[in-house]
């Protein structure tokens, strides 16, 4: 858990260097992918939420789109501490996120967009995770809903993944807390550059259904999706978002082989998650959750 203030003051707080020992069996490399358009405003927040991790194993890079806002100006402040960073014309994020895919090095990667941040010692979490399980394909965690000034305004928790929930109700993690082993992803694909939307439920959803993916979930790894006016998430959610997403979702279905239709998956998924949290004794997150119904 964390609070408002202690998001605020770790996003915003300087970055200084240490002399932190790199690499070695005990960290794994994890890289970070920010792609990057005309989001000055935010940009600044989403490096210092990376670098703040102060994580020994980091390889971080920026693609940023060609932005003409001030955000050049910011990447370069930082460029001593990126791995790697380009400013130049794309097709737009999938593609950014991708050429970063491409280029790292990392025995796992994420991307965390130009406006959102990753909680304090979400990094070192993942870590954590990989030394119990260091089979594991795929980490998420749960998730902050902040606002344009940090504040927390909402958390969102997940339960362990279903293959069958992902299909037919919907995204099951959350891309703001999601580390993905980047050999997988070079052997099954990429994300798909025909979506502007729901990439990340695609590439979920594709290798969710494999029957040999170990996705692996990590209590309290907070990634922060910011709620802000000029988010893409807020501008094509109800259109292109929603058809993007149907259509992945029909894509998948043959392939989950379930026999049982998306009315019962959907109705499962609601009970499975009222149960989980209840067996953990999270009552004030179920009545919160119910009460926004």
């Amino acid at each position: 858990m964390i609070t408002t203030a202690s998001l605020q003051s770790f996003v915003n707080q300087p970055f200084t260097p240490t002399n932190s020992p790199v690499g070695g069996t005990d960290w794994p490399k994890l890289t970070v992918v920010t792609p990057s358009y005309n989001q000055a405003a935010f940009l600044e927040r989403t490096i210092l939420s990376v670098l703040n991790q102060h994580y020994p194993n980091l390889e971080y890079i920026i693609i940023d789109g060609g932005s003409t806002d001030g955000s050049l100006d910011i990447i370069k402040q930082y460029e001593a501490y990126l791995s790697y960073w380009v400013s130049e014309p794309d097709r737009g994020q999938t593609d950014a996120i991708n050429k970063g895919f491409r280029r790292a090095t990392g025995d796992y990667v994420a991307y965390q967009n130009s406006d959102d941040v990753f909680a304090p010692n979400a990094l070192h979490t993942v870590a954590q995770a990989w030394r119990s399980n260091p089979r594991a394909d795929v980490f998420f965690g749960n998730m902050y809903i902040i606002n344009e000034q940090d504040q927390v305004l909402e958390e969102m928790r997940v339960p362990s993944f279903s293959a069958g929930c992902q299909v037919y109700e919907g995204m099951q993690v959350f891309n703001q807390a999601l580390f993905i082993r980047r050999t997988l992803l070079a052997e099954t694909g990429w994300l798909d550059e025909s979506l502007r939307f729901v990439m990340d439920y695609e590439v979920v959803t594709r290798l969710g259904i494999l029957p040999n993916v170990r996705f692996e979930r990590i209590a309290n790894f907070w990634g922060g999706f910011r709620v802000q006016p000029d988010a893409k998430s807020s501008q094509i959610a109800a259109t292109v978002g929603r058809t993007e997403h149907q259509q992945v979702s029909n894509r998948y279905q043959p392939r989950l082989g379930s026999p049982l239709g998306g009315a019962f998956w959907q109705r499962y998924s609601r009970i499975r998650k009222f149960v989980w949290f209840l067996a953990r004794g999270q009552f004030r997150y179920i009545y919160h959750r119910l009460s926004l119904r």
